[in-house]
């Protein structure tokens, strides 16, 4: 049986004093993320027009191995560090599968 696409939709609120910092890092995380990982196919960081302290991160891996396996990489534990020492809000982490008929 072939592994189930997993997408990853993470929204964050940030400040004017660390939305650009957190910009910053979020787009090392996906570019290192794309680069490195051979389970990460796509990793776009997205800002909502009429939200401008809102990042949402859109992640797709081939599957929750993959996305496990992200987590344990440096460049993860850079951006989840500095989320915490910017004081970076999460508000939702959503796991997505893939749904095919």
């Amino acid at each position: 049986m072939d592994a189930t696409p997993l997408t990853i939709l993470a929204e964050f609120t940030t400040t004017d004093e660390n939305r650009a910092k957190f910009l910053e890092l979020c787009a090392y995380d996906a570019e290192r993320s794309v680069a490195d990982e051979p389970g990460c196919h796509a990793f776009d960081v997205l800002l909502p027009e009429d939200a401008p302290h809102t990042v949402i991160l859109h992640e797709i891996y081939t599957d929750r191995a993959a996305f496990d396996s992200h987590l344990k990489t440096p460049h993860f534990k850079v951006f989840d560090d500095a989320v915490r020492d910017l004081g970076i809000q999460t508000v939702a982490v959503r796991l997505l599968a893939t749904h095919r008929a």
